[in-house]
């Protein structure tokens, strides 16, 4: 990201993750994909070679709308520099919102081998339980085919919701293994009502994969929060959730 653009107050967290990038429709150009949360917006092809994309990406989705009162000080035409301006977002193309449920575990090992080994055995038994209980859990790469009005296609689940688990790179506090962030979309339902955790994050330490079959029942299907493995959360309007 154009460190120029970034401040302390408005903090972002990069990482990797092992779900498949999108792949693009000039094969000759190589993309990366992104998934941003808790904005939940999917950026399926991000050029790795171009600084003008990723200024799009910075500019358009990753700066605030509003500036902390921190920066009440810096002139009118700074403070206009710090802040989103959505007329970059055109610039990228294909951009859509994420609908899926995403399970997000930790699966780092290069400073605690904790998370890496207890990640691939909590993957498994997260898309074990979530196929159980109806979900359509996606393994390939989101398939984008762009129109003329750049509208998507993208892999369905015949009318289920859907889900992807995916392992993700160094989020904080080893002894917490596993960790696992949930990230509920916006517009998931429970039954014919709106999911009480709709467009939430929620973060669980010391999950072990005997404590798999509860979360899905009770967080993803119910909406409720586990509060012994709860380490922290954001809510729908992207503050910090509480318990």
């Amino acid at each position: 990201m154009p460190g120029a653009d970034m401040r302390p107050f408005h903090n972002i967290s990069v990482l990797n993750s092992s779900f498949p990038s999108s792949v693009p429709p000039r094969p000759e150009v190589q993309t990366t994909s992104v998934y941003l949360v808790p904005s939940f917006k999917y950026v399926p092809f991000l050029p790795r070679v171009s600084f003008d994309s990723v200024e799009a990406l910075a500019k358009g989705f990753l700066l605030p709308k509003k500036l902390h009162p921190a920066h009440e000080g810096l002139s009118p035409i700074h403070r206009d520099r710090l802040t989103r301006k959505e007329g970059y977002q055109g610039l990228l193309p294909g951009v859509q919102d994420v609908r899926d449920v995403l399970v997000l575990i930790c699966g780092h090992t290069g400073r605690d081998a904790r998370c890496g080994i207890m990640a691939p055995v909590l993957q498994t038994e997260f898309e074990d339980k979530l196929e159980m209980e109806g979900f359509d859990v996606l393994h390939g790469p989101v398939q984008v085919n762009l129109g003329d009005k750049q509208r998507l296609q993208g892999e369905t689940g015949e009318g289920k919701t859907t889900a992807r688990v995916g392992l993700i790179s160094h989020i904080g506090g080893h002894k917490f293994a596993g960790n696992v962030i949930i990230y509920l979309p916006p517009d998931l339902k429970m039954g014919d009502e709106p999911h009480p955790l709709a467009g939430c994050g929620i973060w669980y330490g010391r999950v072990d994969p005997k404590n798999v079959e509860g979360i899905v029942k009770e967080t993803i299907l119910r909406g409720n929060v586990v509060a012994d493995m709860f380490r922290g959360g954001i809510d729908a309007e992207h503050k910090m959730l509480r318990m």
